[in-house]
């Protein structure tokens, strides 16, 4: 039985569900943020997208690293 064949779509849905929670922080909290200093919007947002860029990436690195075939042991 292939063990890591079967661990490649969990590292997949693992890898989307913290990213999403992650995304859905960063925007929750820059819309949190502008509610309280709306003359800052500009920076907030600039701030907010890179922090969504680092945390998609985060994603897309866990699921290039699924893709590695690892040696059975």
């Amino acid at each position: 039985m292939n063990i890591v064949g079967q661990l490649a779509p969990l590292a997949f849905g693992l890898a989307v569900i913290g990213s999403g929670i992650g995304v859905g922080i960063i925007v929750g909290k820059t819309i949190e943020s502008v509610a309280r200093q709306p003359e800052l919007q500009g920076r907030l947002s600039s701030l907010m997208f890179l922090g969504i860029a680092l945390t998609e990436a985060l994603c897309f690195i866990a699921i290039a690293v699924a893709f590695i075939p690892f040696p059975a042991p």
